[in-house]
């Protein structure tokens, strides 16, 4: 099979493994799209072959897994519509080139076909771990993410996103030999990460001894409106009436978490408003507050720096206890690269909605409020990079994650988005309780389950008893070193394999 229906055939095994991911969730299209990858690759004549039959498969997942990323530029779609298809097939062509270039590689090496399995997948797990990291990293929509809400997703706790991204493409690949031995390998495999997994949900799950419980709330603010000065005192009694609410039978939650920035003013400048929420939420209730805030910069031209922030609010004055800023920033999104620059030649609207975009804060950090177990928070998709959901030698009880999911639309992106953050949940074996403007808002157990969820384009609250987290997991103590092992282990024993057989044929 050569030409336009070779590739072809690529992009469909791609945009079919795309359906792994949720809403569609389902994993076994895995097992039917990668032998036939693994036969189409075996007919590439040399690596620039290769390259074109993973780039169109690349081509075909991101397509599936991303289309969503025209949302944003749907919510002012006569000033930024005619962006959207070009975010789309920028995005989508250049994270394929990751695919591409794994499969270029596999297929200059020419390994044996039992060899191919392991080089091609290793390979490929590599140049994802790369997709995670260059340019500031995307890590969307992992192979491994495919498995959540099924008890192969457990093996997150063992080897990561990126280990079972390996174990994944291994197996599935294996099958496309069509020898027995391999094919018995790969089925053992898949059902000992099954079984491995069912064994550990079945563990139960221990309560906090301090009985901490938690609330999360949503107000349903679209993002075409949030900003509407009608109805951002709307969503802000929402949430007010959210936060006060008592449950029937049940006590007032010692923490409530508002989205990101769930509110129309900055931290700081309207004091009586914090107050207000700290009142309401009652004396022995702390607020997690998503708000944006800003501190005076002379040297710049705009005179300010701006933060994505999420606020602890004292229950006594509504002053904030503790702060963290975002750190990793959405390019183009909350921040334009170089944006300064493109300004002064002219095109002062890349700059971002606040002059001069958000400023990134100081890095992970865990912060430990008065009267609240130590945790870790994450705004919007800093949850998506598994790294940055651990700080070295300060292991959090609990992940905060506040999100304005309403950029990501409402057919795939949020519950694409909340399944990785159940993916960092599983790894670290930490509860994560996330709170979202319009959905999807939930408290997550320490194994990926979620306890209490709030649908997305709903508005309410949903209480739950904070979980102990589990003891560190084998991921949160390795992280990724394993799989990287593993890939430049396999990558240079085949080097040295083909080395030694130019050398071999010369000699005769």
């Amino acid at each position: 099979m050569k030409g336009a229906r070779r590739l072809g055939i690529s992009a469909l095994c791609g945009a079919s493994m795309g359906l792994a991911q949720a809403p569609v969730s389902l994993p076994l299209v895995y097992v039917a799209a990668l032998p036939v990858l693994f036969w189409l690759h075996g007919q590439a004549e040399n690596a620039w072959s290769g390259f074109k039959i993973g780039w169109c498969a690349g081509l075909g997942y991101f397509a599936v897994v991303l289309f969503w990323i025209v949302e944003p530029f749907l919510v002012d779609i006569e000033t930024h519509g005619w962006m959207a298809p070009i975010a789309l097939l920028s995005m989508v062509a250049g994270l394929a080139l990751f695919w591409g270039a794994a499969f270029a590689l596999a297929a200059a090496l020419r390994p044996e076909p039992m060899a191919r399995v392991f080089v091609l997948a290793s390979a490929w797990a590599f140049m994802e771990i790369a997709r995670a990291h260059v340019f500031t990293g995307f890590p969307w929509g992992l192979l491994a993410y495919g498995w959540i809400g099924t008890p192969v997703a457990q093996a997150l706790a063992l080897v990561g996103p990126h280990g079972l991204d390996f174990l994944t493409m291994a197996g599935g690949l294996s099958l496309g030999l069509l020898r027995w031995r391999p094919s018995v390998v790969a089925i053992a495999l898949f059902c000992g990460l099954a079984a491995f997994g069912t064994w550990r949900l079945s563990q139960p799950v221990a309560p906090r001894t301090d009985g901490f419980t938690v609330r999360v709330v949503q107000p349903n603010a679209t993002q075409d409106i949030k900003w509407d000065p009608v109805y951002t005192q709307i969503f802000y009694e929402r949430l007010l009436t959210l936060t006060a609410a008592v449950p029937e039978g049940g006590a007032a939650p010692d923490a409530v978490i508002w989205p990101e920035t769930a509110v129309p003013f900055l931290l700081g400048e309207r004091l009586d408003l914090q107050s207000e929420i700290a009142t309401l939420a009652g004396p022995n209730t702390s607020v997690f507050l998503g708000i944006r805030r800003r501190e005076t910069a002379p040297e710049l031209p705009t005179g300010q720096v701006w933060f994505n922030s999420l606020a602890v609010l004292l229950s006594e004055t509504g002053a904030a206890e503790h702060v963290y800023d975002k750190h990793h920033l959405v390019p183009f999104g909350e921040y334009i690269p170089y944006g300064n620059h493109l300004a002064r030649w002219g095109w002062p609207w890349l700059t971002g909605l606040t002059g001069g975009g958000f400023e990134a804060g100081p890095g992970p950090q865990v912060l430990t409020p008065s009267g609240i177990p130590p945790f870790l928070p994450l705004i919007c998709y800093e949850a998506i990079f598994t790294n940055l959901a651990t700080r070295p030698g300060d292991r959090p009880d609990w992940f905060v994650q506040v999100t304005n999911d309403a950029w990501f639309g409402n057919i795939s992106g949020p519950y694409q988005h909340l399944a990785q953050a159940q993916a960092r949940a599983i790894e670290y074996g930490i509860p994560l309780a996330r709170s979202a403007n319009t959905g999807i808002s939930a408290i997550i157990d320490p194994y990926g389950r979620i306890e209490v969820e709030l649908a997305l384009g709903t508005a309410g609250y949903a209480d739950a008893p904070l979980a102990a987290p589990l003891p560190p997991t084998l991921y949160s103590r390795l992280g990724n070193a394993p799989i990287l092992f593993i890939s430049i282990t396999v990558f240079l024993l085949t080097l040295s394999k083909v080395y030694s057989g130019l050398v071999r044929r010369r000699g005769q």
